[in-house]
């Protein structure tokens, strides 16, 4: 293993390196993601409330 030039370490470890970022920049656009999904969800139901609401103030 040490028969080999000093630049393929380097290059093997940049590999790893650049696996390592997109691993852990997939994980946090999911985190992203789901933050965003949540968001999303709690305003649609919060207008499905106030929609549910306003039907009930116009029923009476």
């Amino acid at each position: 293993m040490l028969s080999l030039p000093w630049w393929i370490y380097i290059v093997i470890a940049g590999i790893i390196f650049s696996g390592y970022m997109t691993v852990r920049t997939a994980a946090k656009e999911r985190e992203i993601d789901e933050a965003f999904i949540e968001k999303e969800g709690e305003i649609y139901m919060q207008r499905i409330r106030e929609e549910k609401m306003r039907r009930q103030q116009q029923s009476l």
